[in-house]
């Protein structure tokens, strides 16, 4: 049995069906990882015999009866912004190189209740600020579809470790499109849940009120599985919601039958690149064939989306990470000096160029006499993002486009033109505004090579609409032999 083949629901069920172990499975991942990490540099932190003894342990559980989900057993990655309990969590920076969590984010306990098996971190841009995972303290991650090229980001590390089979699923966090913008760059599924549906707990926060949790998977079944075991309140998270809806894998049903779907035609404007258009129109095509109802309309206010995203993003960046200042935790700058110049040292050295346009930009919208120029009114037109897509969903059952508007970079190209790398978060950024879920799903390649990702978005609390025509499209796909 060729354990890197299965995806993780599949390799859950050989398990407990005795057919292979949970510790042959994390050997056969650390295996992997050791012929393909010096090249694609998926993780920051790898703990090997941590794995090992996790897995053992799991294993015993599944033979005792203990654990019977689908999930059980499965090698898994978590990107490195969320907190494990005695596994270092840097997210990426200098400043918390040497930071060792006493407690362990939620999502990932819940991962670990069900059974799934910690391997390690994943590499990602520095505090999830970057769509390339190039802007990592400890070096970029390449995508294992062509090397010479991005991941995309932030949760590259996370996209790139589940396209290299160097784990089996891999949690991100998504405040702009951070999982799916990656997910379609590196040929996986990567999906944003509704705000509030994962806990955000342990969680770094970035931008607090766009920041969510979510699963990057080989396919569409195991986003399910993931997400059905993430998804769940938590009192130690203000915004986390009550759902009672989150049996997400019943969802998994190839009939689109009458769904409507939408297709803004302001995303396939200026600037979309003609072979993403044209795999993106083509999967439209796939799920009309399929039964649903798909016409184009005017969603509007999508050149507001960037503007609004990054004032907002900022804005809470540059107060979340106020804590970084080298007293409670973390990297210290050297010497003897006075309080306010080692907040200073501290700080310069600590943080890398994006973080530190980022916390400037924060703080510029914030202070007193731009704070209703900028603050007040990018709030403004977030309420007004999210009207338009309450009008968009009065009509349709969910919103088709790409991911990005171009397949993955080469690597240096977006930092040397931050501008650029910014507009390439232009079709995923108002599903965070709105606080929508969305998935990516691949969708073909260009003639290059790289993956193309189609994306789904629906109304809040709408996984289920969403995973269905999701599902629907990958299952004609398959069976298409494509």
């Amino acid at each position: 049995m060729e354990l890197l083949s299965l995806s993780a629901v599949e390799l859950s069920a050989a398990i407990r069906e005795g057919k292979t172990s949970a510790p042959e499975a994390m050997k056969a991942v650390l295996y992997q990882i050791q012929s393909t990490e010096e090249i694609y540099h998926c993780y920051v932190t790898i703990d090997r015999d941590g794995a090992i003894k996790r897995a053992e342990q799991a294993q015993r559980r599944i033979e005792a009866g203990e654990l019977t989900g689908p999930l059980a057993g499965v090698p898994m990655a978590v990107k490195d912004n969320l907190c494990t309990e005695g596994m270092r969590t840097t997210c990426s920076s200098r400043i918390l190189d040497n930071y060792v969590p006493t407690f362990t984010a939620q999502a990932v306990k819940n991962l670990e209740n069900a059974g799934a098996v910690l391997i390690g971190k994943t590499n990602m841009d520095e505090f999830a600020m970057g769509s390339t995972t190039e802007t990592s303290w400890y070096g970029p991650t390449r995508n294992p579809r062509d090397p010479e090229h991005v991941p995309g980001g932030s949760s590259g590390g996370s996209a790139a470790a589940v396209a290299a089979g160097e784990c089996f699923f891999a949690l991100g966090s998504d405040t702009g499109g951070s999982i799916r913008q990656p997910a379609g760059y590196c040929g996986v599924v990567g999906m944003k849940p509704t705000y509030g549906t994962v806990s955000r707990y342990g969680l770094v926060a970035y931008g607090s009120s766009l920041d969510q949790i979510g699963p990057l998977t080989g396919n569409v079944t195991d986003c399910a599985a993931v997400l059905e075991v993430i998804a769940s309140h938590d009192p130690k998270d203000s915004t986390s919601v009550k759902r009672q809806d989150t049996d997400f894998a019943s969802a998994l049903n190839t009939d689109v039958t009458g769904m409507r779907i939408g297709i803004p035609r302001d995303y396939f404007e200026e600037g979309l690149d003609g072979e993403v258009k044209t795999a993106v129109l083509q999967a439209a095509a796939v799920l009309r064939e399929r039964g649903a109802v798909v016409e184009e309309f005017d969603l509007g206010l999508v050149q507001y989306a960037i503007p609004t995203y990054y004032t907002i993003a900022a804005a809470e960046a540059s107060s979340n990470l106020e804590r970084f200042d080298g007293i409670k935790y973390g990297y210290r700058a050297p010497g003897d000096m006075g309080l306010h110049a080692m907040y200073k040292q501290t700080r310069s050295q600590g943080f890398g160029p994006e973080v530190k346009r980022r916390i400037m930009l924060g703080s510029f919208v914030l202070s007193s006499g731009y704070y209703n120029a900028y603050y007040l009114k990018a709030l403004k037109v977030k309420a007004m993002i999210k009207n338009a897509f309450d009008q968009a969903f009065a009509e349709y059952d969910l919103i088709l486009g790409p991911v990005s508007p171009t397949t993955a970079p080469r690597l240096g190209e977006s930092l040397a033109d931050p501008i650029r790398m910014y507009l390439g978060d232009i079709y995923t950024i108002s599903a965070n505004l709105a606080g929508l879920p969305g998935i990516c799903v691949p969708c073909g390649r260009d003639s290059g090579g790289l993956p193309i990702g189609l994306q789904l978005v629906g109304d809040c609390f709408q996984e289920k609409k969403i995973l269905r025509a999701a599902f629907a499209y990958e299952q004609a796909i398959k069976s298409a032999g494509q």
